[in-house]
Parts: C-alpha cells; sequence; structure tokens
C-alpha cells in the first residue's frame, strides 16, 4: 500500500482537510458548526438529565467526543454526541447497580462509556462492523418506537414537577407518576413546560430557520429569573474544561457493564450507519461501517478520560449539519470549540433554567421517532417481520429499564426466524406454462408431467436444509407414480457444504436404486468446483448436468416412447413450444 493511501486510511480527516484552503468551505462549515452548537448545548444537558447525570456532563460529552468522530469517521456530516437513546441505555445500566450513591453513579456512567468505547474500536479494527446486520429493521422499529414512548414518559415527572418513587419496572414508575401529578402537580412548573413547549413548537414549524431550542432555553430562562421561579432550575455549573482523569473499572459490576455496553454498541452503531447511509444517497459519499466503528469508538473511548457517558451519532444533529451546509467534518470542531466557550464564560447563564425546559426539549425531539408507518410496512412485506417488530416493541415496554431484554428477545426471533427460513427454502414444480414458459405448476395450476419432474430448490444446500432437501425429493417420487427423471433446477443454489454434497450423493443413490435417475441444470460454476474437488461430479455423471432446464428437458425428451410422447400434454418440450425455455 502506498504511503499517502496508508495514511489516507489511518487519518481519514487527510481526506477533507485540504478542503478548507477554500473560503467557502471554511465559511460554510464555521456556519453549520455554530448552527450546530446552539442545537447541541441545551440538548446535550437535557441529555444528561435523561442519563440521570447532572448538566454538565452533557457539555463534557459535547466536547471532545464530536471532535474525535469528525477526524476518524467516514462520513463528513455525522455528528456525534449525547443523544437520547444511548442516554436512556445509560441510565437503565447504571440505576440497577448504583440507584442512590451519585459518585458511583457518575464513576460507572463514565466506565460505561470507557467499554463501549473499547468494544467499537476492537470490532472497528477486526473489520466486524457486519455485526450491524444483527439488528434487523423490524428489531429496530419496535425498540426505537418503545425507547421514544420510554423515555417521553420518564420526563412526564419533571414536566409536572412532582416527586415520585421509582418501581423495579418502567410501568411501575409510570403509574406512580400518573397518581403524583393527579395529586400534587406543581403548577408554576406544568406552565413553565406549557410555554417551553409552545416556543420550540410554534419556531419549529413556523419559522424553521431560527434555532428554537435556543430561544426556548433563553425565554424560559429569562421568565425564571425574572419571576422567582419556584421549582426545579439546573443551578450551579461547573465552569471550565472536564479534567483528564482514567476511568475506574470495578470488576464487581463488570458483567452488568458489558450488557450495557454491547447494547450500546450495537444501537449506536446502527443509528449511525443509517444516518450516515441516508446522507450519503444525497452527497455520493463513500461510507465504511468499520472505520465508523473506529471513530465512533475512539470518540467513546478518549472522551470517558474526559468525564463523558457514552456518546452515539445524532440524527437530527446530522442532518442540520448537512442542511446547514457543512462540507467537511471540520463543522464538528467548530461546534466543539464553541462548545468549550460556554463552559469557560457562559455556564453563569444557565443557572435559572428550568428543568422542565430540558424535559420538553427531550420530548420533542423524539416526537419524530414514534412512528408506527415502518411496523405496518413490515407487517405488509411479511407477517413474521411485522410480528417481530410488534414482539420487540412490548417487550422493550414490558422489560423496562431492562432495555437490553427488548433487544434480544428481537434478535433471537430475527436470526430464528432466518434460520428457519434458510431451513425450509422454496421448493417450486415447473411445468409448461400456455405462453411457453416454465412456471410454478402449483401457483398457476398447470399440470405436471408424469415421467419428467422439474424441481427448482431456491436455497442454500447446507446442514440446515439438506434434509429438507431430500424430503421434497422423495416427495416427488411418491407425487408422480410413473416417474423416471427428476431434474433439479439449481438456478438458486448458490452455496453447498458438507451435508449438502453428501445428501446429494445419497439422494441419486436411492433414486438409482429404485430404478429412477437425477439430472442437473443451470448449476452456478461455485457449486461444480465443490463437486469437481469432491468428485461428486463424476459419482453423479458430467453428462447428467445442463446449461438451461430446455437442454435436460430436450435431452429426456428425445428417451420417452412413442406411445408416451403421443399422449402427453404439452407442458414439457415440443417444437411449438422449445421457444419458451426460460422458467419465472
Amino acid at each position: 500500500m502506498p504511503p499517502k493511501t496508508l495514511l489516507h486510511h489511518l487519518f481519514p480527516f487527510l481526506h477533507w482537510l485540504p478542503h478548507l484552503r477554500h473560503w467557502q468551505t471554511l465559511r460554510a462549515d464555521t456556519l453549520a458548526g455554530l448552527t450546530l452548537a446552539l442545537i447541541l448545548i441545551p440538548q446535550s444537558m437535557a441529555y444528561a438529565k435523561l442519563a440521570d447525570l447532572p448538566p454538565v456532563y452533557g457539555l463534557y460529552a459535547a466536547f471532545i467526543p464530536p471532535i474525535i468522530a469528525a477526524l476518524f469517521g467516514s462520513s463528513r456530516h455525522l455528528v456525534t454526541g449525547p443523544v437520547a437513546t444511548a442516554s436512556l441505555i445509560t441510565a437503565a445500566t447504571i440505576q440497577a447497580i448504583a440507584p442512590a450513591d451519585a459518585a458511583a453513579y457518575i464513576a460507572y456512567s463514565i466506565s460505561l462509556a470507557l467499554l463501549v468505547g473499547l468494544i467499537r474500536l476492537a470490532l472497528g479494527l477486526l473489520r466486524l462492523g457486519l455485526l450491524v446486520d444483527l439488528l434487523s429493521n423490524p428489531v429496530l422499529v419496535g425498540f426505537t418506537n418503545a425507547a421514544a414512548l420510554i423515555i417521553t414518559t420518564s420526563q412526564l415527572h419533571h414536566l409536572f414537577g412532582v416527586e415520585i418513587d421509582k418501581g423495579y419496572y418502567h410501568f411501575q414508575t409510570v403509574q406512580h407518576t400518573l397518581v403524583a401529578i393527579a395529586t400534587q402537580t406543581h403548577w408554576p412548573t406544568a406552565g413553565m413546560a406549557a410555554l417551553a413547549a409552545a416556543t420550540l413548537l410554534l419556531l419549529r414549524y413556523k419559522f424553521k430557520k431560527l434555532p428554537h431550542v435556543l430561544f426556548a432555553v433563553v425565554l424560559t430562562t429569562l421568565v425564571a429569573w425574572l419571576t422567582d421561579f419556584d421549582g426545579k432550575v439546573v443551578g450551579d455549573i461547573p465552569r471550565g474544561l472536564p479534567a483528564f482523569a482514567l476511568p475506574t473499572l470495578d470488576l464487581a459490576v463488570l458483567p452488568y457493564l458489558l450488557t450495557g455496553a454491547v447494547v450500546l454498541t450495537l444501537i449506536g452503531l446502527t443509528e449511525a450507519m443509517s444516518i450516515a447511509k441516508t446522507i450519503a444517497a444525497r452527497t455520493r459519499q463513500h461510507i465504511d461501517v468499520n472505520q465508523e466503528l473506529i471513530g465512533q469508538g475512539l470518540a467513546t473511548l478518549v472522551g470517558s478520560f474526559f468525564q463523558s457517558y457514552a456518546v452515539s451519532a445524532s440524527f437530527a444533529r446530522s442532518a442540520v449539519n448537512y442542511a446547514s451546509g457543512a462540507v467537511t467534518g471540520f463543522s464538528s470542531i467548530v461546534c466543539s470549540l464553541v462548545v468549550v466557550l460556554t463552559l469557560f464564560f457562559l455556564t453563569p447563564l444557565l443557572y435559572y433554567l428550568p428543568l422542565a425546559t430540558l424535559a420538553v426539549i427531550i420530548v420533542v425531539s423524539l416526537l419524530g421517532l414514534i412512528r408506527f408507518e415502518p411496523i405496518i410496512t413490515a407487517w405488509r412485506v411479511t407477517p413474521y417481520d411485522g410480528l417481530i417488530a410488534v414482539i420487540t416493541f412490548f417487550c422493550t415496554l414490558a422489560l423496562a429499564p431492562q432495555l437490553h431484554w427488548g433487544i434480544l428477545v428481537g434478535v433471537v426471533l430475527s436470526v430464528g426466524l432466518y434460520l428457519y427460513r434458510t431451513m425450509r427454502p422454496r421448493v417450486a414444480y415447473l411445468a409448461r406454462h400456455g405462453d411457453g414458459t416454465l412456471r410454478d405448476a402449483d401457483i398457476y395450476g398447470l399440470k405436471l408431467d408424469q415421467r419428467i419432474a422439474l424441481m427448482r430448490f431456491d436455497g442454500r444446500l447446507y446442514f440446515g436444509a439438506s434434509s429438507y432437501f431430500e424430503d421434497k425429493v422423495l416427495e416427488a417420487v411418491a407425487r408422480l407414480p410413473e416417474l423416471r427423471y427428476i431434474v433439479i433446477d439449481a438456478g438458486g443454489i448458490n452455496h453447498i457444504d458438507a451435508s449438502g454434497e453428501q445428501v446429494l450423493r445419497q439422494v441419486i443413490e436411492r433414486l438409482r436404486a429404485g430404478g429412477l435417475d437425477m439430472y442437473l441444470s443451470r448449476v452456478k460454476p461455485q457449486i461444480v468446483e465443490v463437486l469437481e474437488r469432491t468428485g461428486a461430479i463424476d459419482y453423479i455423471g458430467r453428462d447428467h448436468f445442463f446449461a438451461w432446464n430446455q437442454h435436460a428437458l430436450d435431452h429426456l425428451w428425445e428417451q420417452m416412447e412413442p406411445t408416451y410422447k403421443a399422449r402427453c400434454p404439452l407442458n414439457v418440450a415440443t417444437p411449438e413450444t422449445k421457444k419458451g425455455s426460460w422458467s419465472i
């Protein structure tokens, strides 16, 4: 590998760094970064509260991680930092092991970020980004909808200013919250939440170019200061940058942290790639899933040394970054620099920021995540996929805050369904249609030839499906008493393993022992290569392989007795239908 290529591979930012020589690019990235900061600063504090951390830890998470992710990720528009899902999973993971000890809670949250960073980085370096495929779209849709509802309901006590006792399960906490709201609502807090929500929604839908989150923060903070608001506010925020410190790992809680770290890795990677690919489809930029794992891993890992909790890519902020005209990852660096200025000079201005406003910011940002149309679409594609989405949704809701169980149930169901499908692939009997093509006889109600069975096997011939292949061949023998030849259309078989090769030999041996024979057509080169290596191709007979179904039918048709040809239907090979040699 040439040195320049190696450097560009190790340091992806070298691809876009030269573009900053152009004033237009520098200006566009600077403006996009400033726009991002106006959204990120209040959001980061809100998401820190969602993780049950002091608001300043959201600013810490918005300081180093966005810079590292921009420098070492493959996407030029992906924005990393505190997000709702990662914050919720962090809270769910840590609350089980440090519910009352504030210092231990913070330490465990930072340790969790360290583990997430190490896992992401290791997976990226080992080129294991394919693990993202474990989370199928139905699982992700079901989990995302459930997580959005969980996050929304978890903010109710902040919106109405009530104190609650948390239950073991989230639905119990919601019950306690609703009872408290009915009897103990703090009306100044509810009014402040209503003001923040009205401001956000009005500006979001009527004045889209204005920084609606910043406006809501400024307005409610001014109102709280002027009216001597007696609800809960952010209070003192430490000034200055977070100190460098090595995260401590408590071996006693390491298994619990690892569970949350794995879930955070899978969810974060899936969300990051979904966002990056969506934007890349417009920018025509190549996205490398393994490089994104490295970028996200380094961002979270390095961030943990500066008191950051687990971060991930943000869909909303990435979309804003792209819409604001960002060209390179420098926009994320500008955004982080504004966070630095805020930590040094602006934190006193946030003293009177109501916690209700932060809760409203979280709830409003999640409005777009609650979407049931994808579940309906998944159901229409196949009811099994829709069912997996629904089961994942309800399991996540029922078992919250232990969100990993919802994910685990969905992954197990998806993998189980995939294995079932590969173990029971579609097998079709092909017969001649009136238009000359070979089609599925059962679907089109076509009459089968009694001497020649043409069967298409649409799946891999591996250990999980080999016995099913044998059963279907023997089923054809029982279905057609006069059967003499079986032609396997192998165009759908793209893989064969040792079990499949052995079963293929056994089936042919049994057929020949009963006076029948098997031929194969449209066999893929990789299958032929395997049969060549094992010698099975000579056992089957090289003259038993044909390039097309029609060639096999023509060959076998010539061996039929004239009396049979006279009474045979036209669904096999005749001069009038030879032109329809393809199959559907």
